[in-house]
């Protein structure tokens, strides 16, 4: 047996069926773990009821089930509801779950941190400490999931758009997002899982043809010289070749890849702003999230009033785009978009 155990939650089912065949165990026995790990979200093997005991000992011999514990929640006034998770190395990250109209939508964090020096983030601000594990990615919905269970509600959408850009952790997050898929993991459908990027061209396209998720690309400018300024990674991945790559995300019939465009006031809040992203998107299937900036205490950029920021948004339904303002959710807690950033109380 290897001397340090080995962590089976983040492990995909097919890495199950390898590792448990390597003890001469039948493969429908990584399905009775999984279904244990994820649908009933067991992280202790002696309440596995259907394995074996000689089984159950060998696990608890070999193997573990990671799962830290949250060291903080906070509730928002709005229901929104944030937890701090430190893990084994001392590295932390925060997860977000958005209660609204029979939806429980849980946005996670895929790294500790970020690396992209996004000017109007806090994540950012923080600076970029590691990569999270398939297991760390996993566990933030299984502690959600299960907290949902406990009051009779159930997880319905799982979004990627927490601390760090998913697509620089390409491995991790593919293997978490194939448990979260799998019916022999969370069961979810793709159009339930968002993975949001800042356009990382050859990743996206990699995982949109790996996984039928859906994609959330953050835009936030209309010009190369503007979103190079708030976001230095516009430099590699400019405007044109990110909106390229989102044309040619394979889409059924009923579904759009999502533009998130954080609304900076005097920045690029102005009605020549709207008009330059609207010809910049004219004709792909897109829809428009505008974001409301969401204030902290490591920016000085501001909202802009809200007339602003209807304008803005009349301006792209004048020309033919779907376009919607996103309500701002948990900011008390700094739990809004934006405003992740780990920080101890």
């Amino acid at each position: 047996m290897p001397a340090n155990k080995v962590d089976l939650k983040g492990m995909p089912i097919e890495e199950l069926e390898a590792f448990f065949s390597q003890w001469g165990k039948e493969r429908y026995r990584a399905r009775q773990v999984s279904r244990w790990l994820y649908g009933k979200l067991a992280d202790d093997f002696a309440v596995m009821t259907d394995l074996s005991k000689e089984f159950r000992a060998l696990l608890s011999l070999a193997c573990r089930v990671s799962s830290p514990a949250a060291e903080r929640i906070d509730v928002s006034s709005d229901g929104t509801e944030k937890a701090l998770f430190r893990f084994e190395d001392g590295a932390a990250a925060e997860s977000v779950l958005i209660p609204d109209e029979g939806r429980r939508t849980l946005c996670i964090s895929s790294q500790a941190g970020c690396a992209l020096g996004c000017a109007f983030c806090a994540t950012a601000a923080m600076g970029f400490r590691r990569d999270l594990l398939s297991s760390e990615i996993v566990h933030q919905v299984c502690f959600f999931s299960r907290r949902l269970a406990a009051r009779g509600e159930r997880l319905s959408n799982v979004v990627f758009m927490g601390m760090g850009e998913p697509l620089l952790n390409f491995s991790q997050v593919s293997r978490a997002i194939g448990i979260l898929l799998s019916q022999h993991g969370f069961c979810f459908s793709g159009k339930r899982v968002t993975v949001s990027t800042v356009g990382i061209v050859p990743e996206m396209q990699a995982l949109a043809g790996k996984y039928p998720v859906s994609f959330a690309v953050s835009l936030n400018a209309s010009r190369d010289d503007q979103r190079s300024l708030l976001m230095p990674v516009n430099r590699k991945h400019g405007l044109k070749e990110v909106v390229a790559a989102m044309r040619k995300i394979p889409l059924q019939s009923n579904r759009k890849v999502t533009v998130e465009y954080v609304m900076l006031a005097e920045v690029n809040d102005t009605p020549e702003d709207a008009a330059a992203l609207a010809r910049l998107l004219k004709g792909a299937r897109i829809k428009v999230n505008l974001i409301p900036y969401n204030e902290h205490g490591k920016s000085s950029y501001r909202s802009p009033r809200r007339e602003v920021i209807d304008r803005f948004r009349d301006i792209l339904l004048a020309e033919g785009l779907q376009a919607i303002t996103r309500e701002r959710r948990g900011a008390d807690i700094a739990a809004a978009c934006g405003q992740l950033c780990a920080d101890i109380r």
